[in-house]
């Protein structure tokens, strides 16, 4: 696979996905690949295709959710010449391109039922019939496909065909979500912030502050890797002192005293808002058995993150935290933080 597309990870349920979807890529099945957004999906497709014996042939991806309703159709199965407004020239589908090979249907919840009867008949008998013909044609496709949506549910509702449904999970490949995979958000951050430092020419990569760390493991990452990603390259890139731990990191880059304000209707301003994903979850008090400790922590955890926001400048942190610069060199001696600082 592609240096961008590497697999890294080392939990448990990660690796797990991963081995049954080795064992699955042999197999002339079809294949669906469940899970949120950013998990990975489209490497799972991948791998499927280049472990199988149709790795020298065409990998075809459409993004079900990405065309307008009226186009869906002609985009899998082709059209004819004139079969309708636009259509000055006899087009191949998806399906013919793919020929030999692979056909990757991302965001599969999104086909129309009408879309979805037709793909019926092309995964059951391997044919497919361009718009404006009468005549199918032959194909021999495997058939990738994968969503976030509980399908199950959704052919119980009649929303999606269940004997599609049938069809499509041979196998399912269900990705866990980066919460899930223990010990993967460092393993993961390492591997972006040394690629990053090395596309920027850095001489050596100097990792994470402790905080920072601390940080990453905390959030709740809604993105997934795709989100650990850029939150990873864009704290290396931003960060001034390659002899120095990253010692900031933002997870909202929208976050700004300046941003526009909302648009949403005045009725609706006094309504609650959902917190945001960044905010720190509240301390167990019930755990505190020593409130001494307890406070320098605290007090040590927030003098890091000014020290790395401002990027180690003490009299910027000194003047954001309210402290005059000997009351700040005072916590950074007391707390030990000069060694990071160094």
């Amino acid at each position: 696979m592609e240096r961008e597309n590497q697999f890294v990870g080392q939990s448990l349920a990660f690796l797990d996905a991963v081995e049954r979807t080795s064992r699955a890529a042999a197999l002339e099945r079809p294949v669906l690949v469940i899970g949120e957004r950013g998990t990975g999906k489209e490497l799972i497709a991948e791998r499927l295709h280049r472990l199988s014996g149709r790795w020298g042939e065409a990998l075809v991806t459409m993004n079900c959710a990405a065309l307008p309703e009226t186009l869906i159709e002609a985009e899998l199965f082709g059209h004819e010449a004139g079969a309708f407004t636009g259509a000055t020239r006899t087009r191949e589908g998806r399906f013919e391109e793919a020929d030999g090979g692979t056909l990757f249907l991302d965001e599969l919840a999104t086909l129309s039922m009408a879309a979805q009867e037709r793909l019926l008949r092309a995964v059951e008998y391997g044919e497919v019939t361009r718009i404006g013909s009468s005549r199918p044609l032959r194909v021999d496709v495997r058939i990738v496909a994968a969503t976030n949506e509980d399908l199950p549910t959704k052919a119980e509702r009649g929303e999606f065909r269940a004997d599609l449904l049938d069809r499509l999970s041979f196998e399912v490949i269900t990705l866990p979500p980066l919460r899930a995979r223990e010990g993967d958000v460092a393993v993961l951050a390492d591997y972006f912030g040394r690629r990053m430092a090395a596309e920027l020419a850095w001489e050596a990569w100097p990792g994470f502050a402790e905080h920072v760390a601390q940080q990453l493991e905390d959030y709740a990452w809604p993105g997934n890797v795709r989100e650990l990603r850029n939150v990873i390259e864009r704290a290396v890139y931003r960060w001034d002192d390659p002899e120095r731990p990253v010692g900031h990191i933002v997870f909202d880059p929208f976050d700004s005293p300046w941003k526009p304000e909302s648009s949403a209707p005045a009725s609706s301003a006094h309504s609650p808002q959902k917190p945001k994903e960044t905010a720190p979850a509240r301390p167990d008090f019930d755990d505190v058995a020593d409130l001494r400790a307890a406070v320098d922590n605290h007090e040590r955890s927030i003098v890091e993150h000014a020290l790395g926001k401002h990027r180690w400048n003490q009299r910027q942190t000194a003047k954001a935290l309210g402290l005059s610069y000997d009351q700040l060199r005072h916590c950074i001696k007391k707390h030990g933080l000069m060694e990071e600082g160094a």
